[in-house]
């Protein structure tokens, strides 16, 4: 059982180093298994099929990240703490080939409803996270009017995804200002949690 595991994780390696090499397209089982230093009969086993193997390598990538993310939301630090503190996962994410991994897979899902289906359900998971959030930021700040939490998630996920996908073409700072511009939320976020409160009129 120990050397399955074992087996599956070097795979799974090997499968998320050759996606980082040459692109999902051009991807290939032989060489994966080359790499990983196991039969190409044990891919098969294992996973199946070169789509099954690299959603594999998404969900495993994903989970870490994702109950990285939900323990941060739980501890008592600001909203504009962790929206820096996110910031810097992106950046870490950007760093460890997660990014690229997503985004392949992304792209793939397009021309491909099982691997859309399955890249969405990976995706949903960080909506509702941010759902949640925004549920316990609108019981502190009395409301979030007009956005409902499923929209206030939206509106904190989505510029992440945008920033990855220019990112990953080439387009730095210099170019569009994604990271610096995401930084600069925090800092908005700062200043509306540490503005003084409203006295209520008697």
């Amino acid at each position: 059982m120990v050397a399955e595991q074992d087996t599956r994780l070097r795979i799974l390696a090997a499968a998320k180093g050759a996606l980082l090499e040459v692109g999902y397209a051009n991807l290939s089982t032989r060489g994966i298994a080359e790499a990983a230093g196991v039969p190409l009969s044990q891919i098969h086993y294992h996973f199946g099929s070169k789509q099954n193997l690299m959603l594999a390598v998404l969900d495993m990538e994903n989970r870490l990240r994702l109950g990285r993310q939900a323990a941060m939301y739980k501890t008592d630090m600001p909203l504009w703490k962790q929206w820096l503190q996110a910031c810097d996962f992106f950046d870490d994410d950007l760093e460890s080939g997660y990014v690229r991994v997503l985004m392949e897979m992304t792209a793939a899902g397009w021309s491909n409803p099982e691997i859309a289906s399955a890249v969405s359900a990976e995706l949903q998971g960080w909506f509702d996270l941010l759902a949640e959030v925004a549920q316990r930021a609108a019981k502190r700040f009395g409301s979030l009017s007009p956005f409902a939490p499923a929209e206030m998630a939206a509106l904190a996920g989505l510029p992440f995804l945008g920033a990855e996908a220019v990112i990953l073409l080439g387009l730095d700072d210099s170019k569009i200002a994604a990271r610096s511009a995401l930084r600069k939320i925090g800092e908005l976020l700062r200043t509306l949690e540490e503005s003084p409160k409203p006295r209520r009129q008697r």
